[in-house]
């Protein structure tokens, strides 16, 4: 009897818990959203297939428009081969003016690196939703908008069960809960994060 009333309470504290975690009404889930990075207040980071135009001050013949290969890396003339990939642009012209000084004499002032095209965004959408797959997009974009790229959730979905599954720098995987139900009616805005690049949404 004892064991029986012990089993109860740890059922009871386990719906308690999902409750909590996903909510019954319309306040949604319990997670710290503000602390999810925002990608579009930081300088964007390159990735494998952006094109890039650098551009030398007065060196016009060193003018270069570029794809990102596949190992990360972009070709200019005189310096060769440079990292650009998980970097900034800013990041990248530094290390092009510290190269270009070996023959040249430049600074900072004289180099300008543009992403000109965006091709390497990119977040996975599964789970029940009408065109489940890979979304590519020139523009971050928000978890309502990715779902709804991938033609929002089908009949058989728990749009209110839907989660991001996230990758940190650092290794660990975290996944962060969603409420995409009320992000449709308009309510809890604070859920409808933008997407990292390589996020993966999963509506069960």
């Amino acid at each position: 009897m004892k064991a029986l009333k012990t089993r109860r309470v740890a059922r009871a504290l386990s719906w308690l818990a999902l409750l909590a975690l996903f909510g019954c009404g319309g306040s949604g889930p319990s997670y710290p959203y503000a602390r999810e990075p925002d990608p579009r207040r930081s300088e964007y980071v390159i990735g494998v297939a952006d094109t890039l135009r650098v551009r030398i001050w007065r060196y016009a013949e060193l003018n270069t428009d570029v794809q990102v290969r596949p190992d990360g890396t972009i070709t200019m003339p005189l310096v060769g081969d440079i990292a650009a990939a998980q970097h900034t642009p800013s990041e990248l012209k530094r290390e092009i003016t510290d190269r270009l000084t070996a023959f040249i004499k430049t600074d900072e002032s004289m180099v300008a690196v543009e992403v000109a095209t965006i091709n390497s965004y990119t977040v996975t959408v599964t789970g029940n939703v009408t065109r489940p797959g890979v979304m590519q997009s020139s523009r971050y974009l928000s978890v309502g908008e990715a779902i709804t790229l991938a033609g929002g959730p089908n009949p058989f979905a728990n749009p209110d069960q839907a989660m991001i599954v996230r990758t940190r720098k650092s290794g660990r995987v975290v996944h962060i809960p969603i409420r995409y139900d009320l992000i449709m009616q308009g309510k809890a805005r604070e859920q409808d994060i933008m997407l990292l690049r390589g996020d993966l949404v999963h509506v069960p």
